[in-house]
């Protein structure tokens, strides 16, 4: 039987040790800009993308050091669009993972300006010949378009654009699923890749993958509409009912509840199906897939 809190836990402090690295060449007292910086990034958090590209990575043989630098980015970027996404301006929310926003920590500004930094900071790692020596440098260019494309204009900040036109009016079951496919699924589809291709996995290997992240992205939020529904904001550590007081179309307003679960369900068997050529190594992303749906915050 696969331990995945045991995993959980041992990739999560090798992500927030590789992070805490990252602040090394700070001076002793930060400027606010860095304080806002590591508030967000050291609140907490399950560190879900980084860990789905190292089990990518594991899974076609490779080890997490091989793919370190590109799981801190992602969890950079992540913490980036978190930061945005909790503004006035866009959702205006004032809890996150427990802890008041960064904008209500320190101020609207500091909160912009944090999350322009840690994004650029995320492709300063990515770019950084220091952090991947020895590795393939065409395959670490790669990556780079790959997340680029999955964070900007193409992927999540396009998807946040829609969510935001489509509060108060209506839309679709398939327009809904392509908001979230963009918002919330590009990043998680990238980082399960990109732990593929640095790697050194195959063309059948890096598509299959390919398909697992794009199904449990579109699970994950599935999985989070309905814990807007049905969480509570003791155990979210951020406000619950918020996308019905915003108008937004969600799966269970669309669905219904019960419609809703089983669709999150259904997309988890099939992203497992997809598992199935790396045997043992995929336990990993096999019990991952399955918490996105079974868990509670």
């Amino acid at each position: 039987m696969f331990d995945l809190k045991a995993y959980l836990k041992v990739k999560q402090q090798a992500v927030n040790t590789a992070l805490r690295k990252l602040w090394d060449d700070t001076e002793p007292y930060p400027s606010l800009l860095v304080q806002a910086m590591r508030y967000s990034l050291e609140a907490g958090g399950k560190r879900m993308r980084p860990i789905l590209c190292i089990a990518a990575t594991e899974a076609v043989g490779a080890s997490e050091a091989d793919v370190m630098p590109a799981a801190c980015a992602l969890e950079l970027i992540h913490t980036y669009s978190l930061i945005h996404d909790d503004l006035p301006a866009m959702d205006d929310d004032y809890l996150r993972r427990g802890k008041p926003t960064c904008h209500k920590a320190f101020n609207e500004a500091a909160a912009i300006l944090a999350g322009d930094a840690l994004q650029t900071a995320a492709f300063e790692v990515l770019a950084d010949a220091r952090q991947h020596q020895g590795g393939d440098p065409l395959k670490w260019l790669e990556v780079v378009h790959l997340i680029a494309r999955a964070a900007g204009y193409s992927g999540m900040v396009q998807g946040q654009m829609i969510d935001i036109s489509s509060e108060g009016k209506g839309i679709t079951l398939e327009e809904l699923e392509m908001l979230h496919r963009l918002k919330t699924g590009a990043l998680i589809e990238a980082s399960v890749r990109a732990g593929a291709i640095l790697g050194g996995g195959n063309f059948h290997e890096v598509a299959a993958l390919g398909a697992y992240g794009r199904h449990i992205g579109l699970a994950f939020q599935v999985a989070d509409d309905i814990l807007n529904v049905e969480g509570t904001p003791e155990i979210l550590g951020k406000p619950v009912g918020s996308d019905r007081d915003l108008q937004k179309a969600t799966f269970p307003s669309l669905m219904g509840l019960q419609k809703a679960k089983l669709h999150a369900r259904e997309l988890i068997d099939t992203a497992l199906g997809e598992l199935r050529i790396f045997g043992k190594k995929g336990k990993p992303l096999a019990a991952l897939g399955r918490y996105i749906v079974e868990r509670k915050r």
